[in-house]
């Protein structure tokens, strides 16, 4: 078992600051808490997704038993973002990731995402995230209505730590986690996803 192993951007690297007494973890650190099992990220702060085709991938040894993809934020909000490009890189990075991992977990993007909005972009890169999950049999977790002055900062992109722990709550459920990663924060009933 060599445990759950996460590629993506600053929203999965997670730092931040403590809030409403949740400690500032990333969304899959809390995933790989819920599970009982080892956490690993290769994530970087302002990564797209070529640069995780290129930089992370490569770094993932196999046999892991979750892999998690989060990414496209980057790619999103840049001015020259280009859909097919984007597509290709996706699919690679979760074949990838795929070969590596009993298990595939793939996050698509909030549509309420950055100041000002990034729209029609996150729509356009979440067509393409389910596609990549149906060609690997991987799992969905589907953030597009994720927003919120607790779960978000005002930059309208990243989470906040109550927000980590909200996408890890989404990503539990669909993975059928023995523990909600809520319980293990001790998030209050009203703030969970």
């Amino acid at each position: 078992m060599k445990g759950l192993i996460a590629l993506g951007d600053s929203i999965t690297v997670g730092e931040g600051s403590m809030g409403l007494g949740v400690a500032p973890l990333s969304w899959a650190q809390w995933l790989a808490r819920a599970l009982d099992l080892p956490y690993t990220s290769y994530a970087v702060n302002g990564a797209v997704v070529a640069d995780v085709l290129r930089d992370q991938l490569p770094r993932v040894r196999g046999d892991y038993d979750v892999g998690c993809l989060y990414a496209g934020v980057n790619d999103a909000r840049g001015p020259r973002f280009d859909p097919d490009a984007f597509e290709r890189d996706f699919l690679a990075v979760a074949r990838g990731l795929r070969e590596r991992t009993t298990r595939l977990l793939l996050v698509t993007l909030p549509l309420r995402l950055g100041r000002p909005t990034a729209a029609p972009k996150p729509a356009v890169a979440n067509g393409a995230i389910p596609r990549a999950a149906r060609s690997t049999d991987a799992t969905l977790c589907e953030l597009e209505d994720f927003h919120g002055g607790v779960e978000v900062l005002p930059d309208a992109v990243h989470p906040t730590a109550v927000g980590q722990v909200v996408i890890a709550d989404r990503a539990a459920r669909v993975l059928g986690a023995p523990v909600m990663p809520s319980d293990l924060a001790g998030l209050p009933a009203e703030r969970r996803g």
